[in-house]
């Protein structure tokens, strides 16, 4: 992995860019205390183990906001390696699960060599549960990390088979969009990235982002919402994650890499000018490389972006197992004309293997959402932000 030491802790070091950051944002600072709530069917155990970062200026940096269960807790070494700034992270964990989650985090925490204290600075953990599917026994906040840890041989993340799972054996659902709210709301910076676990991103993109704000010049003077997608690839089983544009676009031409989900829906994820973006060069400083909209040709476009919370929250109606679990938040940011400000050289990579379609698929479930979103969700979301031509959901 490349290093730079003026992105060693991947903050913004120029006071000239963080009074201009402060200046432009005009946002409120958060703190971020442990606190249990109700959201709908499911209780919240919101910062439940907390980044020992302490309180940051809303300006200063950048949430990675992200979720899953203990199964996916494998790659939150890779992450926070690379992204080096506050991620917040939302873990399904009910019934019997919470306690494989527990230990799970305390293993991140305790066992993970040099990496620990990368997590110990930067992650925040939440959990969340039906509250049909309520843990026997949940320790306070305070005293959950107070006990000692035993070191195991193995990951609890990866001792535990799934078929033995509480969540797997109760034939239980996974609530994918209660978990990315839940993160969304409990982030402290103004500007937060909504993304999945597997996703790793290229460097430094906190501090590369954070002074192209601060410039304020080219497509961001427009008064238009807007959000900043990123690109994403898949590069092979066993490859090496590229660190910046330079390496991955060397990896395209090898096709080491290629566009995500290239062979399952290539135009789920194709960001406007995709061709040009490929073929220019790399380079330190991040611009918005083009301006586009999810319209036309980039109707289904699932986009992944930096924003804030101001954006519309993802529909928690919707499961994992049903598919499309993004596409009503798509629409509503296509009736409300947002603008979406690619970057030109930041970019995700999911953890390496190459995606095929998968030879079942989930019909029932996708059956349930197709209704669900045709009879029930467009007709509210007409009713509540209208319609535009091209729009899809």
């Amino acid at each position: 992995m490349e290093s730079n030491e003026n992105y060693k802790n991947d903050s913004v070091s120029s006071d000239v860019t963080l009074e201009k950051l402060k200046h432009l944002l005009n946002c409120d600072n958060k703190q971020y205390p442990p606190r249990t709530y109700q959201r709908g069917s499911y209780w919240v155990l919101e910062n439940y183990v907390r980044a020992s970062h302490g309180n940051i200026k809303c300006y200063e940096s950048i949430t990675y906001t992200t979720h899953g269960d203990f199964t996916f807790l494998d790659n939150v070494i890779p992450l926070v390696a690379r992204w080096r700034a506050p991620i917040g992270m939302s873990l399904y964990a009910p019934g019997t699960d919470f306690k494989t989650t527990l230990d799970s985090i305390r293993y991140l925490r305790e066992c993970s060599g040099d990496d620990a204290d990368l997590i110990k600075q930067y992650v925040t953990f939440h959990i969340y549960f039906h509250a049909d599917h309520i843990p026997v026994s949940i320790p306070s906040s305070y005293s959950v990390l107070s006990e000692s840890y035993k070191c195991p041989e193995t990951p609890p993340y990866e001792s535990v088979k799934h078929k033995d799972m509480f969540k797997n054996q109760k034939n239980l659902t996974y609530p994918i969009n209660v978990g990315r709210n839940i993160a969304r709301d409990a982030a402290i910076t103004h500007f937060i990235f909504p993304s999945d676990i597997e996703l790793y991103p290229s460097l430094h993109v906190v501090p590369k982002f954070l002074e192209m704000i601060a410039r304020n010049d080219g497509p961001l003077l427009n008064k238009k919402p807007r959000v900043f997608p990123l690109p994403v690839f898949e590069v092979k089983e066993g490859a090496r994650v590229p660190d910046n544009k330079t390496e991955l676009l060397k990896m395209l031409k090898t096709k080491d890499a290629i566009l995500f989900h290239k062979n399952i829906c290539a135009t789920c994820h194709t960001v406007p000018d995709m061709g040009r973006w490929e073929k220019t060069p790399g380079k330190d400083v991040l611009t918005v490389f083009s301006v586009g909209k999810r319209l036309g040709s980039f109707r289904n476009w699932e986009p992944i972006f930096i924003g804030s919370n101001r954006e519309p929250y993802y529909e928690e109606r919707l499961t994992w197992e049903g598919k499309r679990d993004k596409m009503t938040q798509g629409y509503q940011l296509c009736v409300r004309d947002y603008e979406f400000h690619v970057l030109s050289d930041a970019f995700l990579v999911h953890r390496p293997g190459i995606k095929v379609m998968a030879a079942a698929r989930r019909v029932n479930h996708e059956h349930v959402t197709n209704n669900l979103i045709s009879k029930k969700i467009s007709r509210e979301l007409h009713i509540l932000f209208g319609s535009r031509d091209g729009c899809a959901m």
